[in-house]
């Protein structure tokens, strides 16, 4: 792409980023613990809520020159008092016209840049699904670790998917 902003988003990007995520839970859904069905009913208010930054939260968008959203991955840091060194990454999804240009990899590194400066986070985590090769071979690349496999993690449509389960440490 010719030029990629990445930025945490905030409410104006609401419903850009419900396009794409719905586009995302319709193109791919074995790769999300959600559902179409079940997203596509969300006001824009509980799109707004869900993205809205906070210390321990955020979503990351990839834009290109003319403002379209093309990328985005969550990161949710836990709650628990034992449990606050590590967050979660989840819902990384890439429009299906711009996957193998580097977007992943570009959010995926400015995301572990922005979890760096959050004090006391020690670990990410994630998972996805087995036999989704692309995701694993970029995950991997970037230094996550597999350190475990779900058998039958999720089930759609009468089919399981196992999730190789993935740590990074920061």
């Amino acid at each position: 792409m010719k030029s990629l902003n990445i930025r945490i988003l905030n409410e104006s990007d609401a419903q850009q980023y419900q396009e794409l995520r719905l586009t995302g839970l319709k193109t791919n859904p074995e790769a999300f613990g959600s559902t179409y069905e079940r997203e596509s009913k969300f006001s824009l208010e509980t799109v707004i809520d869900r993205i809205r930054p906070t210390s321990d939260k955020f979503v990351l968008g990839a834009f290109n020159e003319f403002g379209l959203l093309h990328g985005i991955v969550a990161l949710v840091r836990e709650t628990g008092m034992k449990t606050t060194h590590k967050a979660n990454v989840f819902g990384m999804y890439i429009s299906k016209e711009k996957r193998g240009k580097g977007i992943g990899k570009t959010l995926m590194y400015e995301l572990i840049e922005i979890a760096r400066k959050i004090e006391g986070l020690e670990q990410l985590k994630l998972s996805v699904v087995s036999d989704n090769e692309p995701a694993k071979k970029l995950y991997n690349s970037i230094g996550f670790k597999t350190y475990g496999i779900e058998p039958n993690a999720l089930k759609f449509i009468g089919e399981y998917y196992d999730e190789d389960l993935m740590v990074f440490k920061l």
